[in-house]
């Protein structure tokens, strides 16, 4: 498979796995939009340009037709307001995570999983700052914001979320670890002589 080929592919299974799992954002199969995001700037790097553009018009379009279909207004919906935009920076600290480590992914295998470990926590933990704290201090949901009350917010949501994209981020590493390393690659195509 070429490397266009192979990038295809991994954006196609990231969107179809974000798309399958983001209708329901607390059911019993997690959302992995984090983890997709995360995943993306490992192996799309290449692609930043369009692709984490197009993931995250994918996310709008998902949250838009879970919103509509319950009949509700997607501008008015309770986490439609001002910092519902601010998943965009948030998001892209998931990307920004992905990307450092697929440059500093060399050496032994202990070190790359102590890095895939470090720079997936402090994604998360920046993710969920943006994330929850322009929820919590610019939505108008929070009746009396205050820096204890976001506090605990925080602390109560990102044990939860970084265990969602742990899981599904683990997954992606042993199938990479198994796709190149543990299955057999093909032998090269030997050309034909003609003698």
């Amino acid at each position: 498979m070429t490397p266009v080929a192979r990038r295809a592919t991994i954006f196609a299974l990231l969107a179809a796995l974000m798309a399958a799992t983001r209708v329901h954002h607390f059911g019993a199969v997690p959302d992995a939009s984090w983890a997709v995001f995360f995943i993306g700037g490992v192996y799309l790097a290449t692609w930043t340009r369009w692709a984490f553009p197009a993931l995250m018009a994918l996310a709008v379009a998902v949250d838009a037709f879970v919103i509509t279909s319950q009949g509700l207004s997607f501008w008015s919906h309770y986490c439609v307001s001002p910092a519902y935009w601010c998943l965009v920076p948030a998001y892209f600290a998931m990307w920004a995570g992905g990307l450092w480590l697929g440059r500093h992914l060399d050496g032994p295998a202990v070190a790359g999983v102590l890095k895939l470990g470090v720079s997936l926590v402090a994604a998360v933990m920046i993710c969920h700052l943006i994330a929850q704290g322009s929820f919590y201090w610019i939505s108008s949901s929070v009746a009396e914001p205050s820096l204890a009350g976001w506090w605990k917010n925080y602390t109560d949501w990102l044990l939860p979320y970084m265990r969602v994209a742990a899981m599904y981020v683990g997954a992606a590493a042993m199938l990479h670890v198994l796709l190149t390393r543990v299955l057999p690659k093909p032998a090269p195509v030997r050309a034909l002589r003609a003698d």
